[in-house]
């Protein structure tokens, strides 16, 4: 039986990925998809919370940074702490880091300058709640947009983030080897997208659902919404 709880997307003031994120949950998936306003006292009766990409508050202290102490903020670190299962992609995967749902940090990329392109990431995981369409080694074509998305953490905290099986995506070339020309930010060991390790928060900088619909090509990003929405109605 499909669950009729939605999947929440909250939009903060200057997101501009809420409605592709909102589209293919609802049109492409058929899932019941709701939008939340950063206002809001509390996500209702969500099934998953997505945090989507954009420019939340305009990015003027700090990328994710002020969208952290948004009212709404509250109830999505809540509700991660009783298992639910939130997604951030790009602007998200900055604002779940400053709120301290996810380690490391996004600093400027290595080249100080905005990056908008598609790029390749390889799958390090296939056993997440995310992820359980596709298969560990895969590579997918995904664009990016962003000026902060060089991933840090102290090289001890790597080393535990890698123990602890915590990287699920990392940048590669067309073949899939992890090397230095394939990494377009600077992001430490090529690391585009981790997890907690509770397994039910995670982050991304590359777009998925900017790659979900044919009409946009290969939809190699398909699939992670698929397994997310496969999670929720028990799948």
């Amino acid at each position: 039986m499909l669950s009729k709880q939605p999947i929440d997307v909250v939009v903060f003031p200057g997101s501009n990925c809420d409605h592709d994120a909102f589209d293919i949950i609802g049109r492409m998936m058929g899932h019941p998809v709701t939008e939340v306003w950063h206002q809001a006292d509390d996500i209702g009766n969500a099934a998953a919370v997505i945090l989507p990409g954009g420019f939340s508050y305009g990015d003027y202290l700090r990328s994710g940074a002020v969208a952290r102490f948004a009212p709404v903020m509250d109830s999505v670190v809540d509700f991660a702490k009783n298992g639910g299962p939130v997604l951030g992609i790009c602007n998200g995967f900055q604002i779940l880091t400053e709120a301290g749902m996810l380690p490391g940090v996004l600093m400027r990329n290595s080249g100080l300058r905005f990056i908008c392109r598609e790029i390749y990431l390889r799958v390090e995981r296939d056993d997440t709640i995310f992820t359980r369409r596709y298969i560990k080694g895969q590579v997918l074509k995904i664009p990016i947009a962003h000026n902060e998305g060089n991933f840090y953490l102290p090289e001890d905290q790597l080393d535990e983030l890698e123990a602890n099986n915590q990287v699920v995506f990392r940048y590669c070339d067309r073949k899939g080897n992890v090397t230095p020309e394939a990494n377009p930010n600077g992001a430490a060991r090529n690391i585009a997208g981790i997890i907690n390790r509770e397994g039910n928060v995670m982050g991304m900088m590359p777009h998925p659902e900017r790659r979900s619909d044919p009409l946009l090509g290969k939809p190699d990003g398909a699939d992670l919404f698929r397994s997310l929405v496969d999670h929720v109605n028990g799948r």
